[in-house]
């Protein structure tokens, strides 16, 4: 090292230093003073070392990135943790198909005013509009109870130009199960309730499992108006479901023929008064209007029906008459009374009183529909019944002995 340092250092030499009036050197103690480095030397020697060493971690680092090089090019897995293989799982695991229709699985993580902010592993996040967050018309995402958190399954409608971002939809899927649900209860044939919500000269539009239904006038059991129809609820029945044509058309008069058919004569049910008239009150029994004449509110003669009854009230009658083909049923209270006059000193106790008075008007409906199909058989003992001794009915006898008859002790009828 000392061989090398004065190989390359030999010539380097600081100048003398100025002499000094304070101390002079004699020119014989100049002469004979052997020569020496002086500190600049040891400065100079210094930095040389200082950067040798750099020089060798430079060459280190040459040695690490050659020595990587070689091994990229001749084994370049050598050291992963994976294979190629499971690289591209990792992809297909998290990647998804964007195409418009394809449905995805996300989680809500922002909602404004407008919609809602969904994670659906993306590159970007998606967004869900308040118009695509639910079937029926909404204000917020929060009404249709989307908060941040819920995790669901969106169906991809579009995308923005401007970010790349997906444009997500609920209210395809919830349409996609209502017209499900529709073609379900046509095949179970059942009675369902839909709000009507608008009209034309042909019919009105009413709402059913959030899907708009037509239904002609054609098919409305009651003659009224479109105006007159609006925010009322009718049972109805579906009549053709068709997803493809978008067309929905329904019946009320299906559905109030299914409705009429549970009515018997003589059975109670629960209405409520809709308007009063001068010759009786119009009663809504389940989606049927039925009259309730002013002769059969009460026994005792009602000047002013008004004094008795209201619209809006709920009480029971009793079904007197139904005609299916005209969709008329007759109502009573009348036939309810306790005693001539309840209905108007004290309703309540008619109500209370209503089954069992029913069951007594039925039994006697009964027994005079026996008597008269009784007197219908007096001339008919080809039917094979009659009445015995007792008045009761039951099979037709001969009332013969067992032997039959001696023809021969009868005179004939003619010499």
């Amino acid at each position: 090292m000392a061989s090398f340092v004065n190989h390359q250092f030999a010539g380097l030499r600081c100048p003398p230093l100025s002499p000094s009036p304070l101390s002079k050197p004699s020119s014989a103690a100049s002469s004979k003073a052997p020569a020496r480095p002086s500190f600049c030397s040891a400065a100079v020697i210094a930095g040389t070392y200082a950067l040798t060493s750099a020089q060798k971690e430079r060459q280190k680092l040459k040695e690490v990135f050659e020595e990587a090089y070689d091994r990229c090019r001749t084994a370049p897995m050598e050291g992963v943790a994976f294979t190629v293989e499971d690289f591209h799982a990792a992809l297909e695991k998290y990647d998804f198909d964007s195409e418009i229709g394809t449905k995805v699985k996300g989680a809500v993580f922002m909602t404004d005013m407008n919609g809602a902010l969904v994670d659906i592993t993306a590159k970007s996040s998606a967004y869900l509009p308040v118009q695509e967050a639910c079937i029926h018309k909404i204000k917020y995402v929060s009404e249709a109870g989307i908060y941040p958190g819920l995790v669901e399954e969106f169906v991809i409608i579009g995308e923005h130009n401007a970010d790349d971002s997906l444009i997500l939809s609920l209210r395809s899927i919830q349409y996609d199960l209502a017209w499900e649900r529709c073609r379900q209860l046509q095949a179970e044939d059942v009675i369902v309730k839909g709000k009507v919500v608008g009209g034309n000269k042909g019919g009105v539009v009413a709402i059913v499992e959030g899907l708009r239904g037509f239904v002609p006038f054609s098919q409305i059991s009651a003659k009224s108006a479109a105006e007159e129809l609006i925010d009322k609820e009718l049972p109805l029945k579906f009549v053709e479901v068709d997803e493809e044509q978008s067309r929905l058309v329904l019946s009320n008069r299906k559905a109030m023929a299914d409705s009429q058919a549970q009515l018997g004569i003589g059975s109670v049910v629960l209405g409520t008064v809709q308007s009063l008239k001068p010759y009786g009150a119009f009663v809504d029994i389940g989606g049927i209007n039925g009259l309730l004449h002013v002769s059969q509110i009460s026994h005792d003669r009602v000047s002013d029906i008004s004094t008795v009854l209201q619209p809006g009230d709920t009480l029971k009658v009793m079904i007197l008459s139904h005609d299916r083909e005209r969709g008329r049923v007759s109502l009573s209270t009348k036939k309810l009374e306790p005693t001539p006059g309840d209905m108007i000193r004290n309703p309540k106790l008619v109500f209370e009183k209503a089954d069992e008075m029913a069951q007594i008007f039925r039994q006697r409906i009964a027994q005079a529909e026996a008597m008269a199909r009784a007197d219908m058989l007096r001339f008919q003992p080809e039917s094979g019944l009659t009445l015995n001794s007792e008045g009761i009915l039951g099979p037709l006898t001969s009332d013969l002995p067992a032997e039959g008859l001696d023809l021969s002790e009868i005179p004939p009828a003619v010499d």
